[in-house]
């Protein structure tokens, strides 16, 4: 236990974290307003719940995150993750199913206009293919034990919100 508090607070040191990032994981959401019947703007407006992110990792991120957890080095990460980008896309132009262990698989699906006689059918007719992704065991696990919290929107501030002058100096 004392241990994985090092290793956290490790962690926190170089990425800037807090520790509350690590103790409180839950997906923000806002609320819409949106039309209960998609495609009918006169149609019954419902809330909808929509997920709301609280940001981008990027590859450099991302890679001083699994250095801290290894023994390599984030430049080693990168290298590794750029190769595996060059590879991934070889192999699903293969028509390949690509399986990545116990993170998932990558594979590609197409789709197309339907045809009464299979004789008319041509391959103009298939649609832009699709690079699907299908997680492994931990992550659907974290689709199932998933936390949530709203995020309440600030509210719009006025220009002058104390209702005296402006209290900017002014610059002739």
């Amino acid at each position: 236990m004392l241990f994985a508090l090092f290793q956290l607070s490790y962690l926190c040191g170089v990425l800037n974290y807090s520790f509350k990032t690590f103790l409180i994981m839950a997906q923000g959401y806002k609320l819409v307003l949106r039309p209960s019947e998609p495609g009918n703007k006169e149609s019954k407006k419902l809330y909808y719940a929509v997920s709301k992110s609280t940001g981008y990792t990027d590859l450099r991120r991302l890679c001083k995150l699994i250095a801290a957890r290894s023994t390599v080095s984030s430049a080693d990460v990168k290298a590794v993750l750029d190769n595996l980008n060059y590879i991934l896309d070889l192999e699903l132009q293969d028509g390949r199913i690509v399986q990545l262990g116990e993170f998932g698989n990558f594979h590609i699906t197409v789709g197309s206009e339907g045809v009464e006689d299979a004789k008319k059918f041509n391959a103009s007719m298939i649609r832009a293919p699709r690079i699907v992704f299908n997680p492994g065991f931990d992550l659907r696990e974290t689709k199932k034990t998933m936390e949530y919290s709203q995020i309440v929107p600030e509210k719009e501030k006025t220009e002058n919100p104390g209702g005296g002058e402006d209290d900017r100096p002014v610059i002739e």
